[in-house]
């Protein structure tokens, strides 16, 4: 009997030369069905911070810890074979220096099996960056709205609208793909801002509402479904709306229940048959 061979992941230096070739295909994964159900489909999933947000219902990614990465992480590993994965480093686990941001990537490398690690910031990340490439860890780099700095930015507003806002993040940008990143994640930012820096970096740039422009495209899988139904950011493209779905299903489940409509005798077991002789008793 023949075994069929594993599918091969996508890789690092794979992702990193599509710079200016196949649009690249990025999705967030928390949960083994879901990143099961996606892994065909998209070039990488990203195991990302968001999973406060989508999984745990705090207001912002900063509660998320190193363990809740591991435990995410290590379910979307296991359930996927094509996609390439990378994993959020919290907040709080990588900025005090590159040494604390070593551990906590290796950590995370090691308990998830993913490829790549990604973490926010620019010029003042370069170093932290360069650190952890030299010592094998791929690095996804974030600029932009970053959402761990939320506080320090003055909420979740789009960026790179006035000139001297717009030359920092185009330096930061340029900074992390020096340092070593192998892809760089723009998040929020006016579109030419994007496009001017997805031509000034070596690297495939994965916008999130950025511009089309970029190497890539990333969505959160919850807001791309219309499971997350607090808020929609301009950038979100609704492809379903299986919250509206999932509250109908309940909503009919709960109908049958009071009705005594289910269980009906198709979901229940069956005791055994009486026998002949008890029957003519």
């Amino acid at each position: 009997m023949s075994v069929q061979a594993r599918p091969k992941r996508l890789s690092v230096t794979q992702i990193q030369s599509r710079k200016g070739g196949d649009k690249i295909v990025c999705l967030t994964a928390y949960t083994a069905p879901v990143a099961r159900l996606l892994d065909a489909e998209v070039d990488l999933l990203l195991v990302g911070d968001s999973l406060a947000m989508t999984v745990y219902g705090f207001d912002s990614t900063l509660p998320v810890t190193l363990d809740m990465m591991i435990a995410h992480g290590a379910a979307v590993v296991r359930s996927t074979q094509h996609a390439l994965i990378t994993v959020d480093l919290p907040f709080g686990s990588y900025q005090a220096s590159p040494e604390q941001a070593f551990g906590a990537a290796a950590r995370v490398m090691a308990e998830t099996g993913c490829a790549a690690v990604k973490l926010e910031g620019g010029e003042e990340m370069a170093e932290t960056v360069a650190f952890l490439v030299r010592r094998g860890v791929p690095v996804m780099g974030h600029v932009g709205l970053t959402p761990q700095a939320v506080n320090a930015l003055g909420g979740y507003r789009s960026r790179g609208h006035r000139a001297a806002e717009r030359d920092k993040i185009m330096r930061d940008g340029i900074a992390v793909a020096e340092a070593g990143a192998f892809s760089l994640v723009i998040e929020g930012v006016a579109e030419s801002l994007a496009r001017e820096l997805t031509e000034a970096v070596a690297v495939p740039t994965i916008g999130i509402g950025a511009s089309p422009a970029c190497d890539g495209q990333i969505l959160v899988i919850d807001d791309l479904l219309g499971l997350f139904t607090e808020f929609t950011p301009k950038f979100v493209k609704r492809y379903r709306e299986l919250g509206e779905e999932i509250r109908a299903a309940a909503h009919e489940y709960a109908e049958d229940v009071r009705h005594g409509l289910f269980p009906a005798v198709e979901h229940t077991y069956p005791g055994p048959r009486p026998s002949k002789k008890a029957a003519a008793e």
